[in-house]
C-alpha cells in the first residue's frame, strides 16, 4: 500500500470510529434496532439482530480469532493443533472464550460486542451448533450485528470449521 492509500485507509478508520461513537451519552452505548418478527419477543431463533445504533463508547476491533491457542507458530504448524477437539461446538466455545478474554482486557465483556463476522467451512453443517454456543454466551438479551460467509478454508489449519472477528462498543 502507498503512503497515499495509508493515509487514506487511517483517515477512514478514523471517521469509522467518529461515527461509531457519536456524541451522545444518555441511556446505553448502543440500541438494538429490530425488523418487525425479529425481536426477540417475537421468538426469532437468530444469532444477530438487524443493526445496533452506537450512542457513546469505546470502539474496539478485534482481529479474526480462530480456535487455535494462543500463542501459535508463524507460518502455522498443523502439530501444534492435534491435541485440540475440532468439533464445531469446541471450536466455537474456544473462541468465545478468547473473544471475552480480549475484551476483559481492554475493560469490557462478550456482550459488549456489537457486531461480529463469521468466516464458516461448510455452513449447511456446522452453523447450528455455532449458533447454539454463541446464544448461550450473548445471553437472552444480547445479538450483536452479523455477517456469515462460507468460505472453503481457514489459513490457519483445515481442521478449524471457525473464524469470528468482532467490534465492541465499551462504556465510557
Amino acid at each position: 500500500m502507498t503512503d497515499k492509500g495509508n493515509q487514506r485507509f487511517i483517515l477512514s478508520v478514523a471517521a469509522l470510529a467518529i461515527l461509531l461513537t457519536g456524541c451522545s451519552d444518555k441511556g446505553a452505548d448502543f440500541e438494538y434496532i429490530h425488523l418487525p418478527g425479529t425481536e426477540p419477543a417475537a421468538g426469532a431463533n437468530m444469532p444477530f439482530t438487524s443493526a445496533i445504533r452506537v450512542r457513546s463508547g469505546s470502539v474496539v476491533f478485534m482481529s479474526g480469532v480462530t480456535a487455535a491457542p494462543v500463542p501459535h507458530s508463524h507460518p502455522h504448524k498443523p502439530a501444534e493443533f492435534d491435541h485440540l477437539d475440532f468439533s464445531p461446538e469446541a471450536q466455537t466455545e474456544a473462541i468465545m472464550n478468547r473473544l471475552n478474554e480480549t475484551l476483559e482486557a481492554a475493560g469490557g465483556q462478550i456482550t459488549d460486542i456489537v457486531q461480529v463476522t463469521r468466516f464458516v467451512v461448510d455452513v449447511e453443517n456446522n452453523q447450528n451448533a455455532i449458533n447454539q454456543v454463541m446464544n448461550r454466551y450473548w445471553g437472552d438479551n444480547h445479538r450483536p450485528a452479523s455477517t456469515t460467509v462460507e468460505i472453503v478454508r481457514l489459513a490457519t489449519d483445515p481442521r478449524f470449521i471457525l473464524e469470528l472477528e468482532a467490534v465492541a462498543v465499551l462504556p465510557d
